[in-house]
This record gives structure tokens, C-alpha cells and sequence, in this order.
């Protein structure tokens, strides 16, 4: 059942690499997460590549739920176990409220593909109305966790918008 929202959902979409912030690495995951979103109907406001460096992951994110009031924000990259990954702790320094299926969900589809899914440790949670998903970095990786929850997000942001339809 479709809700009566304001879509489209105002997004943006942040790629978390040392070097792709360097111009090392071309971003692919980034480019195809904001293909993904406006392919459903999502207005990508605003998308970035930054190093992944926890103060900044936090400023970012802020700024973009408090300074251009997103209701999605999607972060690619810095999920993992590497000694340079820290988008987890840096999105849940910022949130209020963890919304653990989100992420459930996208590491079990995950698991489907590759067992290395378990070291996945990107978080999903929501700040001031704003839902933030960690994704993985690999433009594979990033595409399958958010094709598992596409469908669930409509919904999901028409809540955390206020829409009182019960949920069916």
C-alpha cells in the first residue's frame, strides 16, 4: 500500500575513501547508489567524497541533516574492519535512534552473496526526521544492501514525517 508522502524525498548520498578524496581511486559506488535513488523516484540534493576521518564523517552528516534538512542520507564506504574505517562510530555519534533491521537486513542479503558480509558493521539510524544507512564501498556490495531495503524506505520516511496511515 502506497502512503499519500511528499515525494520526492530530498537525499544525499557520501562516499567515505581516503582515496577517492585524493583522485587515486574513481568513486563507483557513489555514482551508482545516486543512479539507484533517482531510478526510484528520490531527488539526490547533494553527494560528496570526503576521507574517511571520523570528525568530518560527523560534521558532514550534521550539516546535511540540521543545515540542508535531507530525509535520507546514504554513506558508502568505511563499513568494514580496516584500521581507517570509521563511518559506524561516526554515524552513531550523530544519531538519536538505531533502527538495527535496516542493517539486519542488508548484511542477511548480503550473506546470500559472500560470507565476508559478516564483517560488514555499517549501522542505520535516524537524526531529526533523517534516516542515515551505512553501505558498504564496493559498488557490488553498496548496490545489493540497498536494493534489500529499497522497498521498505517509503514507508519508513513517511513515518518518520509524520504520517499516522497504519502500517499494513
Amino acid at each position: 500500500m502506497e502512503e499519500p508522502h511528499s515525494r520526492p524525498y530530498r537525499c544525499g548520498v557520501l562516499t567515505l575513501s581516503d582515496k577517492s578524496s585524493r583522485g587515486e581511486r574513481e568513486d563507483t559506488s557513489g555514482p551508482q547508489l545516486q543512479a539507484m535513488l533517482r531510478a526510484d523516484g528520490y531527488e539526490v540534493a547533494v553527494s560528496l567524497i570526503i576521507p574517511d576521518q571520523q570528525d568530518l564523517i560527523e560534521q558532514t552528516l550534521v550539516s546535511w541533516v540540521d543545515d540542508l534538512h535531507l530525509d535520507l542520507i546514504v554513506t558508502t564506504g568505511g563499513t568494514g574492519v580496516a584500521p581507517s574505517d570509521h563511518t559506524p562510530e561516526a554515524t552513531r555519534k550523530v544519531i538519536e535512534l538505531e533502527v538495527p533491521g535496516l542493517s539486519e537486513a542488508m548484511r542477511q542479503a548480503s550473506l546470500r552473496k559472500t560470507i565476508q558480509a559478516v564483517w560488514s558493521r555499517g549501522i542505520a539510524g535516524i537524526r531529526k526526521g533523517c534516516l542515515i544507512l551505512n553501505l558498504p564501498g564496493s559498488r557490488k556490495a553498496a548496490q545489493e544492501n540497498l536494493e534489500a531495503i529499497l522497498p521498505a524506505l517509503p514507508h519508513g520516511l513517511y513515518k518518520l514525517k509524520g504520517g499516522d496511515a497504519d502500517c499494513g
